[in-house]
């Protein structure tokens, strides 16, 4: 039989703590991250409101129409008419 040594494990150093950036620093950082950014033309905007209108409404209507049938449904059962 063969025993295998286990291996210490090496401890890492603990980072310094580094300098502390400013408070204006991080707008800075932040405008640059928002030139970056891809940002859709007016049409794609538009176009994708109207579609976040119509799938709200869709929902809307099936969730409502499946409140209305529950709402018959238990007080016909619980109040028998």
């Amino acid at each position: 039989m063969t025993s295998h040594a286990k291996k210490a494990k090496v401890a890492r150093p603990i980072a310094a703590p580094t300098k502390r950036k400013s408070r204006l620093r991080f707008f800075v950082e932040a405008i640059e991250e928002l030139k970056k950014a891809h940002w859709p033309t007016r049409q794609e905007a538009l176009r994708l409101s109207l579609l976040v209108l119509i799938v709200c409404i869709v929902v809307g209507a099936i969730l409502g129409a499946l409140d209305y049938g529950f709402v018959r449904l238990f007080t016909n059962l619980l109040l028998g008419g």
